[in-house]
Parts: C-alpha cells; sequence; structure tokens
C-alpha cells in the first residue's frame, strides 16, 4: 500500500486543475516617427498613439495582450512574413500590393498625402502639377513614392527613412517640398516643431486610402477576432474617442 500512495497522489494531482498559464502577448509592430499614430513617448520610452490605444483596445475587448515593438516602417511587413511581429498596428494604407503579401482588418481611418513647403513659400499648390521640376522627398515604403515617380513631373524624388527627416530637408532648404500623411505632417506643424515649414491646405490629395491593422494571411483566427473588437469598438464610440484624443481630422471617407 506504501508504495502505491506515491503513484495515487501524482494521479490526483494530475486531475486537479492548477491556475490557467496566462498567454504571453501578441507582438505588435509600431513605427517611433509616426505622430500621431505611432511615436516614442521620450517620458516613458514606449511607443504610444492613435494606432497603439487602438491596438490595445482590440486586445482587450478580443481577451488577448499585446507587447508593442518600435520599428522602422520599411521593416514592418518582412517583420511580419518573417514572425518576428504578430501584428501591425501604425499608419500603414491597405493597398492591393500589400493585400497580397499581408492580411488587413477592416479600415480603420482614411486620408491622403499632405505637402509641406518651406514658410515663405506662400504659393497654393494644388497637385503634384503644380512642383514640375522640384526635387520633392517622401518616406520609403509609403502609397506616395510610386505615384510621384511615376508622374514623371518632379527632377528628382528623394527617398527617406523617416517623415521628420522629410521635414527637416525642407526646412533646410534641401528640398522644394516634402510629401507624407496628411495627419503626421499635420501635427507635426501643429505642435511647433519645425517653425520654417507649413502644411499647404489646398492640395488636393490624389493618393486617398485607409489605414487598418494587419496580420499574416494564415492568420484567419485572429484577424477574425480583430474585426469583431474592430466592429464593437466603431459601434460604441471607443475609435471615435480615439481620434479625437489625438486631434485627428474626420475620416477622409467620412467612415
Amino acid at each position: 500500500m506504501r508504495r502505491l500512495l506515491p503513484s495515487l497522489c501524482l494521479s490526483l494531482a494530475l486531475l486537479i486543475p492548477g491556475p490557467a498559464r496566462a498567454e504571453p502577448p501578441l507582438r505588435v509592430g509600431a513605427t517611433p516617427t509616426g505622430l500621431p499614430f505611432t511615436f516614442l513617448d521620450t517620458k516613458t520610452n514606449t511607443i504610444q498613439g492613435v494606432m497603439v490605444d487602438l491596438v490595445n483596445a482590440v486586445g482587450k475587448e478580443a481577451g488577448f495582450a499585446v507587447a508593442v515593438e518600435p520599428l522602422q516602417f520599411s521593416t514592418l511587413i518582412p517583420a511580419l512574413t518573417a514572425s518576428k511581429i504578430d501584428i501591425i498596428s501604425a499608419a500603414m494604407f491597405i493597398t492591393p500590393q500589400r493585400k497580397e503579401v499581408v492580411a488587413f482588418s477592416a479600415p480603420v481611418y482614411s486620408y491622403g498625402e499632405g505637402l509641406i513647403v518651406p514658410k515663405a513659400d506662400t504659393k497654393d499648390y494644388t497637385s503634384f502639377a503644380d512642383l514640375k521640376g522640384e526635387t520633392v522627398g517622401a518616406q520609403v515604403g509609403t502609397a506616395f513614392v510610386e505615384p510621384l515617380k511615376k508622374s514623371g513631373l518632379f527632377a528628382e524624388v528623394k527617398i527617406y527613412d523617416a517623415i521628420p527627416d522629410i521635414i527637416r530637408d525642407v526646412n533646410s532648404g534641401r528640398l522644394k517640398a516634402g510629401f507624407a500623411d496628411a495627419p503626421i505632417l499635420a501635427y507635426y506643424v501643429k505642435q511647433g516643431m519645425f517653425p520654417g515649414v507649413r502644411l499647404v491646405e489646398s492640395l488636393k490629395p490624389s493618393v486617398v486610402a485607409a489605414v487598418g491593422i494587419s496580420v499574416r494571411k494564415a492568420d484567419t483566427a485572429l484577424l477574425a477576432k480583430i474585426d469583431a473588437a474592430l466592429a464593437k469598438l466603431k459601434a460604441d464610440g471607443t475609435l471615435e474617442k480615439i481620434l479625437t484624443k489625438w486631434g485627428l481630422p474626420p475620416s477622409a471617407d467620412r467612415s
């Protein structure tokens, strides 16, 4: 009987459920230079912004924790497909080309390109053609690069890793103008970070699209959870509150 006791105790221990193991957080890629969508808060040394607030709200609604990791914009999709991260939550347009590589959630917020020029330049630019023959800048990996290049209008389209670098070169006179996400440029200008530039209000965007949260194509169950959570957050006003918190104008498609 004594010999049977250890085995009996072990069997009983296996039958009694212990505390549930917490699932590891899903790794979320976000850029440190995309104010107000995603940016590095130097006070807390964490990534903050619209898409961070949103993915945290989605995770809470869908039942998973998230850990946000800073990555350069051009490395987000490669990191996702290589399984270095699980989700992208950044100012990334949903485009046909990207949809061939990753899966996107329902649209979150729509906008187009913005244009910045030196403050001394008061011309009311309305289209690419108004800058014919000039040298302009755009951020690598964004949906604006190809339309700018294919237009054939510019002396050169310089490509930059980060939007603040574009603004600095416009500010210093190295660029005639810079194109980037309109809400991001507006936020930088509003904050007075680059007093020598202005946002061109007269520009009519030629590339208007929506940003969304993205996952690997194979992660269909995760995408379904994200979409269900997004629908709830849109319906109960949470998404609108997040957009308002960060001072974003109405979505370009008014959705």
